[in-house]
């Protein structure tokens, strides 16, 4: 078969379907898809609501909680109702009818069936009530697609870290602060992918370096200073001339660190060693035969997946979020923990198997167009069949989605092979992932048919003002968690907490100006986008395709020349 150029029923550009696209989607016996693969992303994006939190009361119980859901949302059970057998998940179950597109069904069984309030393995998690798409947690605060951390707060993309805060993309460390892309380090601040660390502060693209300050490009050095070697004493003599308690000497630190790294070559993406046969940008190691990956870790034979941060994954086309032993998944959002032959899905995880068009569907098996429900197969729309029903109805289903697709607001057509129209999205455009990534207006959003919401600013008043906090840690007494700060970014309140004020107080830094969501913003602003450019290397003019967009300053190295010059 011979590559087919089409073009995006959504944005109306041209992408191309390889022939070993065409096997997949053969194998997995699914139409090819009609949206380009940055709007396929989007699309699953508008699903994914992580950082907004709202006030609101369980719907069951009646207790106040907090929940990505706003109060407005029907049927939302806080976590220890929602896992509690004091309602019966099949009870929500819906006749399936013809006269109706089937996805209008589902979007229908959705809002009206209980959901979550949390995106939690609520049985998992100690002290960490205000944390969300998170599993195993202990004394955490704040932090969001999270696994197996303790002590953490402010945080994103984390798995096994203990003792850290204002970290994003961080695996396997400890006592980290401001790092973005690091893993399996330890004392390691202000630092960018930076791998395999020992007390490093304000270094970029080093691996296994121990005792190394501002540096750039270096691998298992000790005792470095902007890239100058140092004999111990001189090393620690100058560290201890820096004014790192102070917000002052940090802002500082950083102009000099920045002007710094732009002298030395920047690999061409952020690839991991262990990789084999693959393309795209942060993809950390343990992967191979995979082409069009972001972030990702051992992922095999696959294509156009996003934030697998859990090995394994194998077998999976247009995947978002996830892993942990995923196999031949399709189009889905948030799927892993065992899953199998999984398509058109949101939240589906723990062993379950052979699952279309479901919205956190667990520990189940063979269920088409279901949602909310737990320990089930053979289910359409919360109903259960027996084998020969369900087989015989679920095909009948597909074929009326050819005949009576769901018509979005501008339109587009959602066959059978489609993933849920983002206007089906429970959540707004603006509160969701895809805003970080593929941000656009109020007004484009309302073209699309795209919810929008005014994000809500908390109705206390600030105490005190950013520049009115000590510029130094050491002047900051325990009266600053009484106060309401206004933070200097987007002005609105914010308060400190004590596990926050004594972690800053054990790594000897200031007090922060900015809220969380601003603090996130600028660490999200230094990842490099989910799209690739073409540019030539700046030593040996190879064409190459890289995540840095041709006006940025940075010195982007192909493979072989940044391999000959940092190792």
């Amino acid at each position: 078969m011979n590559p087919e150029t089409r073009t995006c029923k959504n944005c109306s550009t041209s992408f191309t379907i390889e022939p070993e696209d065409f096997d997949f989607y053969k194998k997995i016996s699914v139409p090819p898809p009609t949206w380009c693969p940055s709007c396929r992303f989007m699309r699953r994006l508008a699903f994914y609501q992580e950082r907004n939190l709202y006030k609101r009361n369980c719907d069951l119980c009646g207790k106040s909680t907090f929940s990505h859901h706003t109060p407005s949302t029907r049927n939302v059970y806080c976590a220890p109702c929602f896992w509690s057998d004091a309602w019966d998940p099949g009870s929500f179950y819906r006749e399936y009818n013809p006269s109706v597109p089937f996805l209008k069904q589902v979007d229908e069984l959705i809002r009206t069936s209980p959901k979550i309030a949390l995106s939690v393995n609520y049985p998992t998690l100690v002290n960490s009530d205000y944390i969300n798409h998170a599993g195993p947690c202990k004394n955490c605060y704040l932090i969001f697609d999270v696994e197996n951390c303790e002590n953490v707060l402010y945080s994103v993309f984390l798995d096994d870290v203990k003792d850290s805060m204002d970290c994003y993309m961080l695996i396997h460390s400890e006592l980290c602060y401001g790092n973005v892309s690091c893993g399996r380090c330890s004392r390691v601040f202000f630092s960018e992918d930076c791998p395999d660390c020992v007390d490093v502060w304000f270094s970029k693209d080093c691996r296994g370096c121990t005792n190394c300050f501002g540096c750039m490009g270096l691998r298992k050095k000790k005792y470095h200073f902007f890239n100058e070697p140092l004999s111990k004493e001189e090393y620690t003599k100058r560290m201890k001339e820096l004014p790192l308690h102070s917000r002052k000497g940090i802002e500082e630190t950083l102009q000099k660190v920045h002007a710094f790294w732009l002298t030395r070559p920047h690999r061409y993406a952020h690839l991991g060693a262990k990789n084999v046969n693959v393309t795209g940008d942060y993809v950390f190691s343990a992967s191979k035969n995979s082409k069009d990956i972001y972030f990702g870790i051992g992922i095999e034979d696959s294509r156009f997946c996003q934030f697998v941060g859990m090995l394994p994954a194998k077998d999976c086309y247009d995947y978002t979020r996830w892993g942990n032993g995923a196999e031949r998944v399709y189009e889905c959002l948030i799927v892993g923990e065992g899953a199998r032959d999984v398509r058109f899905s949101i939240q589906t995880w723990s062993e379950v198997l052979d699952i279309e068009y479901c919205f956190w569907v667990t520990s189940s098996s063979h269920m088409f167009g279901c949602a909310n429900i737990r320990k089930e197969e053979y289910c359409i729309l919360n109903k259960q069949y027996s084998k020969s029903e369900y087989e015989k109805l679920k095909m009948r289903i597909r074929e009326d989605m050819n005949k009576n697709p769901y018509v979005d607001a501008t339109g587009i057509e959602y066959k059978y092979g489609e993933f849920f129209p983002p206007e089906l999205s429970l959540h707004a455009y603006n509160e969701t992932q895809a805003m970080d990534i593929f941000p656009i207006t109020e007004a484009e959003a309302g073209k699309k048919g795209y919810l929008w919401r005014e994000l809500p600013t908390p109705a206390y008043k600030p105490t005190i003002t950013a520049d009115k906090i000590p510029d130094s840690i050491h002047d900051v007494t325990d009266d600053i968690l009484k106060e309401i700060i206004e933070c200097e970014s987007c002005k609105k309140p914010f308060r400190m907490v004590k596990p926050e004020l004594e972690l800053l107080r054990r790594f000897g830094l200031p007090v922060p100006m900015k809220c969380f969501n601003c603090r996130h913003l600028a660490r999200w602003a230094r990842v490099n986008p989910p799209r690739l450019w073409n540019r030539t290397c700046a030593k040996c003019n190879a064409a190459i395709k890289t995540s840095y967009s041709p006006e940025r300053p940075e010195i982007i190295y192909c493979e072989q020349c940044y391999r000959a010059e940092v190792s």
